[in-house]
């Protein structure tokens, strides 16, 4: 049995080896949630896209304790990992790309906002944009899709999206030095070694779970995907380097 203080044990070294590329995670999961906040509910219902095994889900709920955060992952091992440590967070089964995810979420009403870090840059352009169509379908006019990823410019600005990238790796470098975090294989190659593991890692070949690359990293696929889905107000709440926090306004 996967135990709550072995479960943040794990968790806590998932989020030391993502912030190898992002050290400045917990300041864009800071302007996520207070872009949430500034809603201006104390009970938001919120939807977590990719939500891995909970790190956002649980610092909204920190934050705001009145929430309802409806997570959703197609990765087993994760998913079973954010159960065993937050208990009070809503983990969902799914695959963001195949149609009708949502129906699996159990609302009774139209969400306040939608969420994501550093998931969605997975998904394909002509994926992306289906998947936003759903967001879309249970947010409520005025609800906002909030997705914190790195999103590159490189096809319209080049010189801006250079610097962009320079920006990111000096920061990296200030941040590690020669001694940065294991890396995102270096995790998954330790945590699927141990034995209590097993049977949720061999969850993941049917899950569709696997990740084949980063298949929309620019931001123009990201703002397109929104706009054609029906997003009437698209823009970049937070920034440093091609690490953004973008927001999307229903209409």
């Amino acid at each position: 049995m996967l135990t709550h203080d072995a479960a943040l044990r794990w968790i806590a070294r998932w989020d030391r080896q993502q912030e190898g590329y992002l050290p400045d995670r917990e300041e864009r999961f800071t302007a996520l949630i207070d872009a949430v906040e500034a809603l201006g509910r104390p009970d938001p219902l919120v939807i977590d896209l990719g939500c891995g095994p909970g790190s956002l889900a649980a610092r909204l709920l920190e934050r705001l304790p009145k929430a309802t955060v409806v997570a959703v992952d197609a990765d087993p091992l994760l998913i079973g990992l954010g159960r065993a440590a937050y208990p009070h967070v809503t983990f969902v089964p799914a695959d963001l790309r195949t149609p009708g995810w949502t129906e699996a979420l159990g609302l009774d009403h139209p969400a306040d906002a939608a969420v994501s870090t550093t998931a969605l840059h997975w998904i394909s352009p002509e994926d992306l944009e289906r998947v936003f169509v759903e967001v879309a379908r249970v947010l409520r006019p005025g609800g906002v899709l909030l997705n914190g990823d790195h999103m590159e410019t490189g096809d319209a600005t080049p010189e801006l999206a250079r610097l962009e990238l320079a920006v990111h790796t000096r920061q990296t470098e200030r941040a590690f030095g020669a001694n940065p975090p294991e890396d995102w294989r270096a995790w998954w190659d330790a945590i699927t070694a141990d034995p209590d593991f097993a049977a949720l890692d061999a969850e993941r070949s049917t899950a569709g779970a696997a990740h084949h690359g980063s298949e929309s990293h620019l931001l123009s696929q990201h703002v397109h995907a929104l706009r054609e889905a029906g997003f009437k107000e698209v823009g970049t709440l937070w920034q440093r380097g091609h690490n953004r926090l973008l927001c999307a306004v229903r209409g």
